[in-house]
């Protein structure tokens, strides 16, 4: 898949999502095999720019190309500005997110809530491209809601404003994350337009992202939900689209090292206290579903220092590879 002038290798992006894709993560999928990794979104709102949570956002010191920006407001100037402002910082792609469902983004206009306003949609398209300089991108929904569908609409106008990709998540704004994602629309979407379009909803396999691209005649898929805490899924899938068959799951040992890795950059990147919290989340996410992980969140929990926290996970993984009994690692 071609962005502008970069090749989208494999066709495997990591999806922007507010406070996870942050410069840790996209790293660690991007070395894991994402052809493409979004950033989270980074708001328009030039005031809140040199917060230090924006400061953090827009750090991408030492990110292999291409560097993508996803920005998130409802004023076509400022998004313009904005686009400008993340391009001088190192953006190489400038991705608009009009497909957020968050009720505090959707309350202040933003996000899937621009859905609902077409002419808005196509001002601000244009403010962005013309303004950016580079290749610009946009994430939608299908809707406002089911009986708003209106994905088609918008990607004729992004289309025509000149944007370089679209990705399309398979709900509206309505539906939130719950039920199942339907890739329909997208199918018609990409029948309707001749630039890149990227399918997003419910990928959390190898054979569903074979099915998604097949269904939907999409040009890439987008990994949310399905990488958090399966950062390997996109070297997964990536080499069953390449050859049809499927990667054995990753052993024990393996999945310690990434998992250290990975709480390392996030002790070092936020800094001890605000590391070793946002590290419980993935961690969590690591143990989720996983019967034999059942007793990891409970471990993990109780650290309070990032030496107490890397010390409890190498043990947790340690017995866990060596087949002893997960409650005497734990305790």
């Amino acid at each position: 898949m071609q962005i502008g002038p970069y090749r989208i290798d494999p066709p495997v992006v990591l999806a922007p999502m507010a406070g996870v894709t942050d410069k840790p993560f996209r790293l660690l999928c991007k070395r894991l095999g994402a052809g493409l990794a979004v950033s989270e979104m980074t708001t328009a709102d030039p005031s809140l720019w040199h917060t230090r949570k924006s400061l953090r956002r827009m750090d991408h010191d030492g990110e292999p190309e291409p560097v993508s920006v996803q920005i998130a407001g409802y004023d076509p100037a400022m998004l313009a500005e904005a686009a400008r402002f993340n391009v001088a910082n190192g953006a190489q792609i400038i991705d608009i997110n009009m497909g957020c469902p968050a009720k505090k983004v959707c309350n202040v206009w933003s996000g899937s809530a621009l859905l609902q306003d077409e002419p808005l949609v196509a001002r601000i398209c244009r403010a962005v491209v013309e303004a950016a300089g580079v290749p610009v991108t946009l994430k939608i929904r299908t809707g406002w809601d089911r009986e708003n569908r209106n994905a088609l609409n918008i990607a004729r106008i992004a289309e025509d404003a000149g944007i370089a990709a679209l990705s399309v998540h398979g709900r509206t704004r309505a539906d939130k994350y719950e039920g199942e994602a339907e890739y329909q629309t997208i199918a018609a979407v990409k029948a309707s337009v001749r630039i890149p379009v990227l399918a997003n909803g419910d990928i959390t396999t190898p054979e569903r992202a074979r099915h998604v691209l097949d269904v939907t005649g999409a040009d890439a898929v987008m990994i949310g939900r399905g990488a958090q805490g399966r950062p390997w899924i996109f070297r997964e899938i990536a080499h069953y689209l390449a050859t049809g068959e499927t990667l054995p799951e990753p052993t024990p040992d393996e999945v310690a090292a990434i998992l250290l890795g990975h709480l390392e950059h996030l002790h070092a990147f936020y800094g001890e206290l605000a590391g070793v919290r946002i590290a419980r989340k993935h961690l969590g996410w690591y143990a989720k579903d996983r019967p034999e992980n059942a007793a990891f969140r409970q471990v993990v929990n109780r650290a309070d220092s990032a030496r107490e926290q890397i010390a409890l996970t190498r043990t947790y993984f340690a017995a866990l590879a060596a087949g002893e009994p997960i409650h005497e690692a734990a305790a």
